[in-house]
């Protein structure tokens, strides 16, 4: 039994199906965690999604902002543009069980033999344990609801941007939204910034990688996190291991083989520039 961990697949299936192959990924014996970010940009994420969908129990997921933004647009909130490539998706027969599905998955995946946490985006360094589950909890519940349109409506904002434990309603999922999917910088305090999409080395002061911040769960977990396709999966202290290593924009898809440390990597069958949400 092996344990395989994949960066964010953005649509990229032939990828996905190769880099899996590599391995020979047996989901009757293996287990497959994928960091978020399943759809968009890509050319195949409604047979990415067919296919994470098929494998059942085999696969630990988590949800990123594209599979939010997803959502949001087959709720009417947002727009369909043609950058994302969900035409094809949003069109299929199966199109409703399909997101369906995809809106009832975790936003946090937590392994206690393991020591090992993921989040799409991380972990904000104001958080413990207990409080990251208990937040992506209340994000899932809301998701899985059938109110889940009004939280979709709502959740688009940067606001608030710091942690209170009395933070409620709207405020308090938007902010646990931004924090396991979207966060990338942070102040020296903790304190998200929703704005910076530069490099590290070319971040504003006081502006650091969430990462570089000392928080609870880096201490006694290993994190893995995916979102930040300009890191290369490089830069990261040890504990930490980002994933996305931009394959819908002409990088690799990446894989970490859990039990024996080792990294292997299909190449993208496209080029294209690096460009975030």
């Amino acid at each position: 039994m092996s344990t395989y961990l994949i960066g964010d697949v953005h649509g990229c299936y032939v990828e996905l199906r190769a880099l899996l192959a590599q391995v020979q990924f047996d989901p009757a014996r293996d287990t497959l965690w994928l960091t978020g970010d399943l759809v968009a940009r890509g050319p195949g994420s409604l047979e990415v999604l067919r296919y994470v969908k098929s494998l059942g129990e085999s696969v630990r997921l988590v949800l990123g902002n594209h599979d939010l933004h997803l959502l949001a647009i087959f709720a009417g909130i947002s727009r369909n543009k043609p950058k994302d490539r969900l035409t094809h998706l949003l069109e299929a027969p199966d199109a409703d069980e399909l997101i369906n599905w995809l809106r009832r998955q975790p936003l946090l995946q937590v392994d206690e033999e393991k020591k090992l946490v993921m989040g799409h985006a991380g972990i904000t360094p104001q958080w413990d344990l207990a409080t990251a589950k208990q937040c992506a909890r209340e994000v899932e519940a809301v998701l899985s609801s059938d109110s889940y349109p009004l939280f979709l409506n709502a959740m688009y904002g940067d606001m608030p941007n710091n942690w209170k434990p009395e933070l409620t309603g709207l405020a308090r999922l938007r902010f646990s939204t931004n924090a396991l999917t979207r966060m990338r910088y942070c102040f020296p305090n903790g304190q998200l910034d929703m704005i910076c999409k530069e490099a590290p080395e070319s971040a504003p002061p006081p502006l650091k990688p969430w990462f570089q911040i000392a928080g609870p769960v880096a201490r006694d977990y290993t994190i893995v996190f995916g979102h930040w396709a300009s890191l290369e999966g490089k830069g990261t202290p040890e504990g930490i291991i980002g994933l996305d290593t931009g394959c819908c924009w002409g990088g690799d898809l990446t894989l970490l083989h859990w039990e024996s440390g080792r990294y292997y990597t299909q190449t993208s069958s496209r080029t294209g520039a690096m460009e975030e949400l």
